[in-house]
């Protein structure tokens, strides 16, 4: 059953709505100003929101804006109510992003379309993303409404590249989104004496490559290919042109960045304080992600040379491999050769500071 916040200070227009909504087989939650509905809209996770525009403490522009950057609540379809028709509140309301706007009074019939219409087309696009290929092609076909995305959409190149092959290097010319079919890919930092630093392993269904697109900046790490891998390259300017002209695809990619940044706050957190210890099992656990993000007490093996490990732990070669033996002494790990064979999981896992 999908559920609907209604947003509205009137309390007869409120029970009139939900009531219609109710025997329309929805589940519906309701709030009676704009700061409640943005707590509700936080705690409740609905499928869609109903707004009134004018409203107490925080009107139906305040509600939209600040749900629009929260991760968890920039994807929910918005459709303001509002008994004003005036054309500047419609652009507003819309070039804030809500995805309809229903002046009352309203006809049931009418309500009940459009909600029905938000909420299918944006299941349907939720469900199209499978970190697939196929569910890429089909994301970017959903999203691609106008004449000019099909034009920018067409024929994106796909690239293979052999392990050690480099995607794209530090202070190079950002023109492309990437996204990859197989294989792993690992971006890093290198200091003024040749150091690396590992700064992400991205495995299939992953995008990489976006930060510097958003501000036009070159890029401010290198990517090489750690095993075999197929690359599909998009567009910076269709990137930018979904970016900003798709709600949809905007949420998808908010989710990410906000994913990406806090993982990477977790690490440099866990490289300024951590053990040595600590910091080669997350390293460890960081390549075992990147082989299995769907089950990772199911890996039993990753396949690291001792440098990328290193320098995705932050530490010295030499210090990397006297801990992995102290590992495999514990019956940790095993060794063979450049493979790494997990034993104990949980332990590595639950490693001291």
């Amino acid at each position: 059953m999908k559920k609907i916040l209604v947003i509205e200070d009137n309390v007869e227009v409120r029970e009139n709505i939900c009531e219609i909504l109710e025997l329309s087989d929805y589940e519906v939650v309701s709030a009676v100003n704009g700061k409640e509905g943005v707590e509700m809209a936080m705690n409740e996770d609905p499928d869609l929101i109903l707004c009134d525009v004018m409203m107490p403490e925080l009107d139906g522009f305040g509600v939209l804006k600040i749900l629009n950057k929260k991760p968890e609540t920039n994807g929910i379809p918005f459709v303001f109510l509002t008994a004003k028709a005036e054309k500047t509140d419609f652009r507003k309301g819309m070039g804030l992003g809500a995805d309809d706007y229903i002046t009352k009074p309203f006809d049931d019939t009418e309500l009940l379309e459009a909600i029905d219409m938000r909420i299918k087309k944006s299941s349907m696009i939720k469900q199209s993303f499978d970190k697939t290929e196929t569910g890429l092609q089909r994301f970017f076909s959903e999203a691609r409404a106008r004449e000019e995305l099909e034009k920018l959409s067409v024929n994106r190149e796909i690239r293979k590249y052999n392990k050690k092959d480099k995607i794209y290097e530090e202070t190079g010319v950002a023109r492309w989104l990437f996204f990859i079919i197989s294989g792993k890919v690992k971006t890093y930092k290198s200091n003024e004496f040749g150091k690396d630093l590992i700064t992400h392993i991205y495995s299939e269904g992953d995008f990489f490559g976006y930060f510097p697109l958003l501000d036009d900046s070159p890029y401010i790490d290198n990517a090489i290919a750690l095993e075999a891998a197929e690359v599909r390259l998009i567009p910076k300017d269709d990137f930018k042109l979904l970016l900003f002209n798709n709600r949809d695809f905007s949420a998808q990619f908010i989710k990410m960045l906000a994913n990406e940044v806090n993982t990477t706050e977790q690490k440099l957190i866990e490289l300024a304080y951590s053990s040595v210890r600590r910091k080669v099992a997350n390293a460890i656990l960081e390549f075992a992600s990147a082989v299995n993000t769907e089950d990772e007490e199911s890996v039993l093996s990753i396949s690291a040379t001792r440098d990328d490990l290193a320098s995705t732990a932050g530490t010295a070669k030499e210090t990397l491999i006297r801990t992995l033996s102290d590992f495999k002494e514990e019956k940790l790990i095993e060794i063979d050769g450049s493979t790494i064979v997990i034993i104990d999981y949980k332990s590595l896992k639950a490693m001291p500071q």
